[in-house]
């Protein structure tokens, strides 16, 4: 093996500066060797820098078969890397407990937790793209509730309460309706997520008649049966009573979780509970029963709303709490009488596992879920 000892060393006889390459160090050594562009002791234009760290810096265009170790490679900010070939490239890949605690933005890796590439944006880590042709969503549907019932009327019944998974299919539009509460002795409208709809809840039944039936049924006047609830949805509503003649108090509307209470000889029956979810990050209550009327004149006293928005019976009753399907509270009645009130709006809530990936209605995140909430109509497109 041969040693050259010399701080420049020529490659090349051309007389054209530019056509011969020189390996040099500087005049004042700095822990580096350069290959430049021109002949031995000229000023040279470096093409290639290595430090005695191993680092190497490039003025140029790389063109390589194989990058290889467990450094970095950088380029100059005004730069560009392009890969040929048919083949692909391997990023970083770890489980999202193993991200880079001091991101930057443009920071690019596979998350293995998540199954999906993702990409810091300055403010938090999120998906690149559609990566895949459908994924799973946990969603919530309620409908409108039922109206309450006038003089000694029903509680209006809760609207229908479903929740479960499904599949979406990436850059899908998914039709989402919020159905309204029904008016006075009028039963609620449906919610729906594309094909899945939860009925809206019946009205209370008016003066001395039957609730109506619905997602859950609508509470019976004085002297009125309750109405029928829908399987997987709600809930019976409660007779009213009769208390001889025309005095009694009337039943409650049903709830996602239970049936309306009974009227009995001094009290309007209570609104069915409604049922809990914690689809929107927080324990939230829904589709609670209207409570229902009771009688002035024999001092009765009005039936509660059920929990999850049910309005209680009153004078007026009390509407049931928006974008929560709450059936509206009956009005007490005999003498003077008094209206029933409306149902509560239903509401639409879908949540998935990781960074945003669809769009529409009101968007948080909780627990590492991504959530849209919808409280009027409109359109999720995943």
């Amino acid at each position: 093996m041969s040693t050259i000892n010399s701080k420049n060393v020529q490659v090349g006889t051309s007389g054209v500066a530019n056509q011969n390459f020189t390996l040099y160090q500087p005049d004042t050594p700095d822990g580096t060797v350069r290959l430049g562009v021109g002949n031995s002791g000229a000023t040279t234009s470096d093409v290639v820098t290595v430090t005695n760290a191993g680092n190497v810096t490039v003025s140029g265009v790389v063109t390589a078969t194989t990058i290889s170790g467990a450094g970095s490679f950088t380029t100059a900010s005004a730069s560009s890397f392009t890969a040929t070939g048919t083949g692909a490239n391997t990023i970083p890949a770890g489980t999202t407990a193993q991200r880079p605690g001091s991101p930057t933005v443009g920071m690019i890796r596979a998350n293995t937790t998540l199954g999906y590439i993702e990409t810091y944006n300055g403010t938090a880590w999120v998906s690149v793209g559609d990566q895949s042709a459908s994924y799973s969503i946990s969603y919530l549907v309620v409908g409108g509730g039922g109206g309450g019932g006038n003089d000694r009327g029903g509680g209006g019944g809760a609207g229908g309460f479903r929740t479960s998974t499904t599949s979406v299919t990436v850059g899908t539009a998914y039709t989402v309706t919020i159905g309204a509460g029904g008016a006075t002795a009028t039963s609620g409208v449906a919610s729906s997520f594309d094909t899945i709809s939860s009925a809206g809840g019946a009205n209370g039944g008016n003066s001395g008649s039957a609730g109506g039936s619905g997602a859950s049924g609508g509470g019976g006047a004085f002297n009125g049966s309750g109405g029928a609830g829908t399987a997987g949805q709600g809930n019976n509503g409660g007779s009213g009573s009769n208390n001889g003649s025309t005095i009694g108090n009337a039943g409650g509307g049903g709830g996602a979780s239970a049936v309306g209470a009974n009227g009995v000889s001094n009290t309007a029956g209570a609104g069915g509970a409604g049922t809990a979810s914690s689809i929107s990050g927080s324990s939230v209550t829904y589709a609670g029963g209207g409570g229902g009327g009771s009688d002035i004149r024999s001092g009765g006293q009005p039936g509660a709303g059920g929990a999850g928005g049910g309005g209680a019976g009153g004078t007026p009753g009390v509407a049931g709490t928006a974008n929560t399907g709450g059936g509206g509270g009956g009005g007490q009645g005999g003498t003077p009488v008094y209206n029933g009130a409306a149902g509560g709006s239903g509401i639409v809530i879908i949540s998935y596992v990781g960074a945003q990936r669809g769009s529409g209605g009101t968007v948080t995140s909780s627990g590492g879920n991504t959530i849209h909430t919808f409280t009027s109509s409109g359109t999720y497109t995943a």
